[in-house]
């Protein structure tokens, strides 16, 4: 292990441990909060953008994994059975659910628009349909609700997206993201070098339905009511891309950095200008598309690059090989001698 990496593992180690003391430490109330979002955004964001960044296949209805997976978490956990068991169910219910859109999707070669847009009628489809269906609010159970504590859930929720960013690591690190990657770039190219463009964009569209219904799962347990509409609406489908695009789309950190910046930029809005945050966030996305499309992410590149670059050297006038005594080519631009080979 080099001693770049040793640094970055140690200070991953650290970082982690100190989310993890954060409710240990006798945190607010208000500090968990905001931290519980930033985990259930870094999840949603990580999830869409295995499909979408590094795939190339982009998903503006990832809203309908998220709201399947906190709809199941929801029923399974009120009707008394354990979490863990309504967390993988919540998970595996959205990525089943996706090889159905998926499958003939891929097949028939849809690409570009036409795939984006089919995937944002679905996710309107089921938001309104569970609409009709459930119109009520739905609750945590009784007991839940007269115990709620928010370290608990904070710990819980941390570890999943722990586990969704790590999930996100292992596979883009792998021949299976390699091959993604591959398919993002040119498809067909991809195709001629032997790489299963088909096996791919449905193995990138599973995770990121199971990534994205974990997300939904966390946030039905960390939430005592909504509507169970509510996480199937179009927000949770198009701030996942906005996250993803601010911090840096196709890169681990990306879509983490972009969820802090996207909550505390988020909460700050909404304190000051309310629902006009919207347009603010739709401004800051085509900005970021049109003039920085590596995000935060390639802003620090840039900034890193231009502290590192070393100033050119100065400029002072060199004797003549008359004057010197030496051959013409053994000076250089300071006037200092080089040896001759």
């Amino acid at each position: 292990m080099t001693t770049k990496k040793g640094i970055s593992l140690a200070l991953l180690v650290a970082g982690v441990a100190a989310l993890w003391l954060v409710p240990r430490m006798g945190a607010s109330d208000s500090l968990l909060n905001l931290l519980i979002l930033m985990f259930i955004y870094t999840m949603l964001a990580t999830s869409w953008n295995i499909l979408g960044g590094y795939t190339g296949q982009v998903n503006l209805g990832h809203a309908a994994f998220f709201g399947l997976g906190t709809l199941v978490t929801r029923m399974l956990y009120t009707a008394g059975h354990p979490l863990p068991l309504a967390l993988l169910v919540a998970g595996v219910v959205p990525a089943a659910f996706s090889m159905l859109i998926g499958v003939p999707a891929f097949r028939l070669r849809l690409r570009g628009d036409y795939f984006t847009i089919g995937t944002l009628a679905l996710s309107q489809i089921l938001y309104i349909t569970i609409g009709n269906v459930l119109p009520k609010i739905t609750y945590l159970p009784i007991a839940d609700i007269q115990n709620y504590q928010l370290g608990p859930r904070y710990s819980i929720i941390l570890a999943l997206a722990l586990f969704t960013v790590g999930v996100s690591y292992a596979l883009v690190k792998s021949r299976l993201g390699l091959g993604m990657v591959a398919v993002r770039e040119n498809e067909d190219a991809a195709e001629s070098l032997g790489v299963n463009a088909f096996a791919h964009k449905l193995l990138a569209l599973a995770v990121s339905a199971f990534l994205g219904g974990l997300a939904g799962g966390a946030y039905a347990y960390y939430q005592t009511s909504y509507y169970f509409n509510y996480t199937f609406s179009p927000p949770w489908s198009l701030e996942p891309v906005n996250m993803a695009f601010i911090g840096g789309v196709g890169t681990i950190h990306g879509p983490i950095i972009g969820a802090v910046f996207f909550v505390l930029l988020k909460e700050w809005l909404v304190m000051k200008v309310g629902e006009y945050h919207l347009i603010i966030f739709g401004t800051l996305f085509l900005l970021v598309v049109l003039f920085l499309p590596g995000g935060l992410v390639e802003a620090w590149e840039r900034v890193r690059r231009a502290l590192t670059r070393r100033p050119a050297g100065k400029v002072v006038p060199v004797p003549s090989a008359e004057g010197s005594g030496l051959p013409a080519n053994s000076l250089t631009s300071e006037g200092e001698e080089v040896p001759m080979g």
